[in-house]
């Protein structure tokens, strides 16, 4: 039995709903294993001997999110619930996706082709477990192991290796010895796998508590040769985990990465392209690379504070002081009060516009204004002067006469 508690005991009425209807339903997966470790839990995940047909029968607000594969999301109660019917995977296609997927009416067998052992354990209503592999155990033992044989598991999809040492990176289980062993044959594998889910497992490992040593894992078992762009950097991710990186965000650990690289741009923009990093991650990954470049050559002055912003400015201090063997967040109060400090936090804080220079200096648009505003702006900041309309004037028909 497990001392069940929120989000399962919200989600009890859906099970029981099942069952009365002849089916049976169970809590499984990660929100099982994290309810066992400890961990938070944000969503349940729920398995049926009901087929989504079945499902959809019984409940009138009902969502297709993956119907070919047996899921789909009931509503309930006011909440969202993915459940997925019992269901065993025919032979894979190219190490990554099973041919094809056969519902079935029984609880073990739709365990039986899960990942690791750990989550393949099923919790009923009443919070009594159903662990035909010894889950339970694992977690105790802190242990990483699949779901009989790993040669076999990894070669259903390549991916579950990549998961193994997320997991690692996460909870810091160890990986079992056969595990680990499969996952140095069997590196190779991951070039069938899509780059899209490489990132995002690669992005989770990144992101996990016990980081450093899964970096080294990933050196250690040869899977760093099959991630985007990662081949020929064993030094540089090596040297990566000597730092204590505990409270770098993700954008930050690819920063840190990327800085052992000592890169010209171009290698960097197709580095990063490479393992298809949405737009905005890849300016603001490049942007704390930059400043944390800059870092390095001076001190903060109000300017620069001013350009790089809060945010971006943290981050560069924080890897500025990591690669120095620092405490990570050590100055950023400091940091934070200057910046709180300025006169202005952006352009349009200004108290001046284009329009009015046009008006005051009687001259057609053009590059002259946004200069005026640039240097107006940076007096303002170093607070050479006051952030107001007649006072800017002056001082601007002042610098026009010099």
């Amino acid at each position: 039995m497990s001392d069940m508690k929120e989000p399962f005991l919200n989600a009890v009425p859906l099970l029981e709903k099942i069952e009365k209807a002849g089916y049976e339903a169970y809590f499984v997966g990660g929100s099982v294993r994290d309810l066992l470790i400890g961990r938070e839990i944000s969503d349940v995940d729920i398995a049926s001997s009901a087929t989504p047909v079945e499902l959809k029968a019984i409940f009138s607000k009902t969502i297709d999110v993956g119907i070919e594969h047996g899921t789909i999301v009931i509503l309930f109660n006011g909440m969202a619930y993915e459940v997925t019917t019992f269901r065993s995977e025919s032979e894979y296609e190219d190490f990554r996706r099973p041919a094809g997927v056969e519902f079935i009416r029984s609880l073990q067998d739709d365990l039986m082709r899960r990942d690791f052992t750990m989550n393949a354990i099923a919790m009923d209503k009443q919070g009594k477990l159903i662990d035909p592999f010894r889950g339970t155990q694992a977690i105790k033992e802190r242990m990483i192991r699949t779901v009989g044989d790993p040669f076999e598991r990894f070669q259903e999809d390549g991916l579950r290796m990549m998961r193994a040492i997320r997991f690692h990176s996460q909870l810091g289980f160890e990986i079992e010895d056969k595990t680990l062993d499969a996952l140095k044959a069997l590196a190779p594998l991951l070039k069938h796998i899509s780059v899209e889910r490489k990132t995002m497992e690669f992005e989770k490992l990144l992101a996990g508590t016990y980081r450093k040593d899964a970096i080294i894992k990933l050196t250690e078992t040869d899977i760093y040769q099959f991630l985007p762009g990662l081949a020929d950097l064993k030094s540089e991710i090596t040297h990566m985990a000597e730092y204590d990186c505990g409270d770098l965000s993700v954008e930050e650990m690819w920063a840190l990465l990327l800085f052992q690289c000592k890169w010209q741009q171009k290698e960097l923009d197709a580095f990063l392209k490479a393992w298809k990093l949405p737009v905005k991650k890849i300016q603001y990954i490049k942007s704390l690379l930059a400043w944390l470049k800059i870092r390095f050559a001076k001190n903060w002055t109000k300017l620069a504070l001013y350009q790089a912003g809060f945010m971006i400015a943290a981050g560069a201090e924080r890897l500025f002081n990591i690669l120095h063997h620092q405490e990570a967040n050590l100055n950023l109060e400091h940091l934070q009060k200057s910046y709180e400090s300025l006169p202005i936090k952006k352009l349009t804080d200004l108290e001046i516009n284009g329009g009015d220079l046009q008006e005051w200096f009687q001259k057609k648009p053009g590059p002259w204004i946004k200069e005026k505003l640039k240097a107006a702006e940076a007096a303002v900041i170093n607070q050479e002067i006051e952030n107001k309309k007649e006072i800017l004037r002056e001082w601007l028909s002042r610098c026009n006469q010099n």
